[in-house]
């Protein structure tokens, strides 16, 4: 509890800030999706059996899976706030348009016939009449799909959209519980909160509560847009990957910017996504830099001709990547720093040392009596477990699929003997493991460097100045340390970054 209150305190700020994203997406998908629906279903209230195919409908786009529709949506719109209004739009259709036809299908005919008795105009029917009388059956349709939206609402995280998601996934990747308990906790008391207010302002009436519900949609939409849209100097939006190294080295990105030209104002988006989401957001000029490593271009982004050798040095690795980019999506990559940051075996320090294992080849005299926990993805790529049976001829004799964090702890306790990670990784460090030389150079070099379009970099000499700073820095030692300093000392990575770029006399004392 202590640990939880703690990163509490330290994170306030952050937490305020993510509420009020979260916020804003929840309640702008609920506000659209009331205008599409409610009216859609007053004007089918009359047309039973289109009424019924719009339900089936809304039906069946609910039943697609969170994660698959903002993947569907990625290729046609993009990355960011837009695709997670979309898929929290279409969640919410089906609970709003079923209430609002329900409550209006289920008006007693005698007192339709009395309206129509009176005179009354389909439309002051409607106004007068039907819509009061089915309105505590919408609002609970609203209600519910308000605290479908504001749980669903965590996944925007995902791609880039922010609000509480981004804790619980920092949490996952840092393995932090209290992280992760701070994300689910304050969205499970934003749904609670805002049902009890619709449920209160229910029962005073239906219109005050529309408005109501307009009025802080308004309202919060106002702040978030005040909070991203800052007014005066040129804005810079640098974004990163899940995980410590990404958010560190993001901030150092935005010291050296600042510390070469403090008009810059540099925005920063930490555990933004996936390398395919941040590349496309590069793309789409929603973002301008991100740290991206050479051997990730080659692997997954652009074309590599079958002419290319596949033992490139780190510098020509870096060369081919950058031609690449150019050639084919005007993007360039700046001068990258020392470090690699490469797929790596490893096995517990004593272990190796008992076995006499010190590098890859090294496996094969003793495979039948090891066993490796591996990730889905290293068993499948070529160069991952697929590379190692094929270039070592090690085929271990038992190779279990499990979660990144997970593989740590199983090592640890001595479920498995060896690992796959990334050499930069903190719990190399923190559970005292050594990683295996690669003598036949399977894992191809993974060198970090910013990635941005040519156009930005060409318009904006000084921000490339003062990257390019950062130009053939960092060890793998110093990377390893200072991700061990925000995964396991609990340092915040601003001051990690920070500290690290006075010691190596990159920036001045003052910041």
């Amino acid at each position: 509890m202590n640990e939880l209150i703690n990163t509490f305190n330290e994170r306030k700020e952050e937490l305020l800030s993510a509420i009020f994203e979260h916020l804003a997406i929840s309640l702008s998908a609920l506000l659209i999706a009331v205008v599409i629906a409610i009216p859609l279903a007053i004007l089918l209230s009359q047309r039973k059996k289109l009424a019924e195919v719009v339900l089936q409908l809304t039906s069946i786009l609910q039943t697609i899976p969170s994660l698959a529709l903002l993947g569907l949506l990625i290729p046609f719109v993009g990355i960011g706030t837009v695709p997670a209004l979309i898929a929290l739009v279409v969640y919410a259709l089906l609970p709003i348009f079923q209430n609002t036809y329900i409550g209006l299908a289920e008006i007693d005919p005698s007192i339709e016939e009395a309206a129509d008795a009176f005179g009354m105009s389909r439309m002051r029917k409607l106004l007068r009449v039907e819509l009061p009388m089915a309105m505590p059956v919408i609002i609970s349709g609203i209600r519910t799909a308000l605290v479908l939206i504001i749980g669903t609402a965590t996944l925007a995280a995902l791609i880039g959209a922010g609000g509480l998601g981004t804790f619980i996934l920092l949490g996952i990747d840092r393995n932090d519980p209290s992280l992760t308990l701070i994300g689910a906790i304050s969205a499970a008391l934003l749904a609670i909160i805002f049902s009890g207010l619709i449920r209160f302002l229910q029962h005073r009436s239906g219109k005050a509560t529309l408005i109501a519900l307009g009025v802080i949609c308004l309202g919060i939409g106002g702040i978030f847009f005040a909070q991203h849209n800052p007014v005066g100097n040129e804005t810079v939006t640098i974004a990163g990957k899940l995980g410590s190294e990404p958010d560190i080295l993001i901030n150092m990105y935005k010291e050296v910017i600042q510390d070469e030209d403090s008009s810059i104002n540099v925005e920063l988006k930490p555990n933004f996504g996936k390398t395919s989401f941040l590349f496309n957001a590069v793309k789409s000029d929603q973002i301008d830099i991100y740290p991206e490593f050479t051997g990730t271009v080659l692997e997954s982004l652009v074309k590599v001709p079958k002419s290319t050798a596949d033992d490139l040095s780190p510098a020509a690795t870096y060369k081919e990547a950058n031609k690449l980019l150019k050639d084919q999506f005007e993007m360039e990559l700046i001068k990258p720093m020392k470090y690699e940051n490469t797929y790596a075996l490893a096995m517990k320090k004593s272990e190796a040392q008992k076995r006499g294992i010190t590098k890859i080849s090294d496996l094969k005299a003793q495979q039948a009596q090891l066993k490796a926990g591996f990730t889905l993805e290293f068993i499948d790529r070529k160069d991952g477990y697929r590379g190692i049976q094929d270039k070592y001829g090690v085929n271990l004799s038992s190779v279990q699929s499990m979660e990144p964090a997970l593989r740590y702890q199983a090592i640890n306790n001595g479920d498995v003997d060896v690992i796959d990670a990334y050499s930069t990784d903190s719990e190399i460090k923190q559970y005292d493991l050594v990683t295996l030389e690669d003598d036949l150079n399977l894992f191809p070099p993974y060198q970090g460097a910013p990635l941005m379009k040519q156009e930005f970099a060409d318009a904006h000499p000084k921000v490339v100045k003062a990257l390019n700073r950062l130009a053939g820095k960092i060890t793998e030692d110093q990377m390893v340390e200072m991700n061990y300093l925000v995964n396991v000392k609990k340092e915040q990575p601003a001051k990690v970054a920070h500290d690290f770029l006075v010691k190596e006399k990159i920036i001045g004392e003052e910041q």
